[in-house]
């Protein structure tokens, strides 16, 4: 049921505004804080040197990043830049904001590195306070499948702690919420910081809520389904088990409505502008 907090659905600015600046760059989640959103969604990673990186992939893309002398990065060999076998220093060298996504014709494009996690709560609690807003809350993703542990992240046992204290240390943990696709990613969490609140992510073949509340061994605050898999049942079984419900990624404004009419706490969408047009009836 919707957060009584939140008057209307919650606004989750996908990598920021992935839709209008580059994803997951402080141009990103600055448009994002300027538009009005409520909560960021972000992606992190792990570099050599144990940093905690906003970062979509472990590896730099080559749809929408740059070599450090400005070249191209050829499809077939981003995997070899491995931002887990890479020093912060070294990382910032990539630009990640210069080349535009071909799935987003309205991006902006300004030069971009991938910024650190606390750089961006520093950066976004800075200028929530300059503008006058309420504190923002953060939607931070943990990427990880076993496949990739030790490959392209530490292991959930220790990646998810140094999350945790990034958000400690910054004062914002009351605000974050923790996702992930990797069942291991909220089992480790939960006793970590037991008031977190932690959100499921769902996708591909439908499967009965149920059955992953099983798997996973507790019920977590928050589901969030690929939208496509919204149905009512699962909105239904999400509400008897008490969960917030934040479908994701949606970029259409008829189909906010349809969303916002049935009983989800929040929107994640890349196009943040639109959805706000939307819940204040401009289109």
């Amino acid at each position: 049921m919707p957060d009584p907090f939140f008057p209307r659905p919650q606004i989750h600015g996908h990598r920021g505004c992935r839709g209008l600046f580059p994803e997951n760059t402080l141009p990103a989640f600055q448009h994002a804080v300027a538009l009005g959103i409520d909560v960021l969604e972000l992606d992190v990673v792990v570099s050599a040197d144990g940093q905690v990186v906003v970062s979509h992939e472990p590896w730099f893309s080559a749809t929408i990043c740059r070599l450090p002398t400005g070249e191209k990065i050829p499809a077939e060999q981003e995997h070899y830049y491995n931002i887990y076998q890479l020093p912060y220093a070294q990382i910032r060298q990539f630009d990640c904001g210069l080349t535009r996504h071909p799935g987003f014709p309205r991006q902006q494009n300004v030069p971009a590195c991938k910024p650190l996690l606390r750089e961006v709560i520093q950066s976004v609690e800075a200028q929530a306070a300059r503008l006058g807003r309420p504190p923002l809350c953060y939607s931070i993703e943990v990427k990880t499948e076993p496949g990739g542990d030790g490959v392209f992240h530490p292991a959930p046992a220790s990646f998810v702690p140094l999350v945790l204290a990034v958000a400690e240390e910054e004062g914002v943990a009351a605000r974050v919420t923790l996702l992930s696709f990797d069942l291991r990613v909220l089992r480790v969490a939960r006793p970590l910081l037991p008031a977190l609140s932690l959100c499921l992510l769902i996708e591909g073949e439908a499967r009965p809520l149920a059955e992953y509340v099983t798997e996973l061994g507790f019920v977590p605050e928050v589901l969030g389904p690929d939208y496509h898999l919204l149905t009512p049942a699962l909105s239904q079984a999400a509400h008897d088990l008490g969960m917030q419900l934040v479908p994701w990624t949606v970029n259409d404004a008829d189909l906010m409505r349809q969303l916002i009419g049935a009983g989800i706490t929040g929107i994640t969408t890349d196009y943040p502008d639109l959805m706000l047009a939307v819940v204040n009836d401009r289109l």
